[in-house]
């Protein structure tokens, strides 16, 4: 029996780069992401060696945080590196805007990307490697378990995956080579090749929780349980094999239930609660909305699917509002308050007076958006034009008790009615404004116009409302 060949990190890398490109396809370009440290210096080495042996161009990519009293000196050390080497390398600073609000880790995570995913769309690269490894994987794992994450956090790291919400580059693959590869093999990989990096200090920071279990926890469990690396690299495997009979049973209720852009909850209820809060979380996901908490999903279920067909229900999520119109289920963004908007739908106060003089289009920022006035079309009825411009006109929401009549052969009725019978949530019409005469309604924005001043001929206008 011929021996197996136990496998190099030379021979885990290609291989890792293998199956993050498609069958056949090759990588022109590649970049990595170096901080300078040991795995991602370690990383530089394996890259340059198969850029040079397949006709790569690589590229070395640093992330200046500016944190660090150290950070220049990282930069220049990667530098230095690169040009040993006579790999490409370009440096990016970047600025921690919101790291009070999501603290220093998270804050430097989402510069450090997006950034990465920048320069590699400047310079045409499609595949970017990070240095996470084994080790790694193992901390992701734990941390995970340790937040009570379901299947998606439990499954840790993938090898490779396009992550655009992350990086802002839809086109960009972000591979992880060394995954399989412990953090002992990495240090006797540069120790055999004297591959010289620096050490970051904040690593050593315990009050930042990887590094809490990097030092406090993961040497308690190795001494307890050797290996344990790999059996947790494996349990990550099977959580990603059950997330993705998860995705393929969301991606089939969601066809079942999607109507629009919405959810018909009549359908939704005839899914069992687990298969109901599986379909919303991929929901969430393909809008590029954060993913809700077990507990706020669990009463977003109970307040939008058991309430009365007519309620006009609203649920709060950071990212937009959930809200339920007529046995549909709508994500709508969070929109700032206009200032024409009233105190309450019944405000008596005035609304904003204007003369149209032959304009094409007015805008309207209070009201939110602008007001065209098109040319009637053939066979269309519409106002004079010498009249419209003799008129003192005036934009505002509605009072209430507006009345429109939208053809001669139709009845007048309420503005409630008409947004009614057109199917237009309750949340819309307190954003759509109408247009009048100190005598009489002209137009109702998601309406139309009112037909009493229309009549046919030659250069007659029409109003439109184009919100923005």
């Amino acid at each position: 029996m011929k021996k197996q060949q136990i496998p190099t990190l030379s021979s885990t890398f290609e291989q890792a780069v293998a199956a993050a490109l498609s069958p056949g396809a090759t990588a022109p370009r590649m970049a990595v992401a170096l901080s300078g440290g040991l795995d991602s210096s370690a990383l530089l080495h394996l890259a340059h060696a198969y850029a040079q042996a397949h006709g790569v161009a690589l590229y070395a990519f640093h992330i200046h945080h500016g944190i660090s009293p150290n950070a220049d000196a990282w930069l220049a050390h990667c530098e230095q590196a690169c040009a040993a080497l006579g790999v490409t390398f370009e440096a990016r600073r970047v600025q921690l805007a919101d790291k009070q609000k999501s603290g220093t880790e998270a804050a430097a995570r989402k510069a450090r990307y997006a950034a990465l995913g920048a320069l590699c769309a400047e310079h045409g690269v499609k595949l970017l490697l990070t240095a996470h490894h084994l080790d790694d994987q193992a901390e992701t794992v734990l941390l995970q378990l340790l937040r009570g994450s379901g299947t998606a956090g439990l499954s840790g790291m993938d090898a490779a995956n396009a992550a655009p919400e992350l990086l802002a580059n839809p086109a960009l693959v972000m591979a992880r080579p060394l995954l399989p590869v412990s953090r002992k093999q990495l240090d006797a990989y540069v120790a055999g090749h004297g591959i010289s990096h620096i050490h970051d200090e904040s690593n050593d920071d315990s009050r930042f929780a990887r590094n809490a279990l990097r030092h406090k926890v993961m040497p308690v469990l190795a001494d307890a349980f050797p290996g344990f690396q790999e059996r947790f690299a494996r349990s990550a495997q099977h959580a990603q094999s059950a997330q993705r009979l998860l995705t393929e049973l969301a991606r089939q209720d969601l066809a079942l239930c999607l109507d629009g852009d919405c959810l018909d909850i009549g359908k939704l209820r005839t899914l069992s609660t687990d298969r109901s809060a599986n379909l919303l979380r991929y929901w969430f996901g393909t809008r590029n909305l954060r993913m809700p908490s077990a507990a706020w999903l669990a009463e977003m279920q109970v307040q939008l699917l058991e309430a009365r067909y007519d309620a006009q229900l609203l649920v709060t999520h950071p990212d937009c509002h959930v809200r339920r119109h007529r046995d549909r289920l709508h994500l709508t963004p969070k929109l700032e308050d206009l200032e024409g908007t009233r105190e309450d739908e019944f405000d008596k106060s005035p609304g904003t007076s204007f003369q149209w003089n032959g304009e094409a289009e007015m805008a309207f920022p209070a009201y939110g958006g602008v007001l065209h006035f098109d040319p009637a079309g053939e066979g269309e009825d519409g106002l004079d034009p010498d009249w419209l411009r003799a008129q003192q006109l005036m934009i505002e929401f509605r009072k209430g008790g507006e009345r429109l009549k939208p053809a001669y052969n139709r009845p007048t009725r309420g503005l409630k009615y008409h947004y009614q019978a057109l199917d237009i949530p309750a949340w819309e019409r307190g954003r759509l404004p109408v247009v009048s005469t100190p005598k009489q309604l002209l137009f109702a924005a998601g309406i139309g116009m009112d037909c009493t001043q229309l009549a046919g001929g030659a250069g007659r206008m029409r109003l439109r409302w184009q919100a923005v």
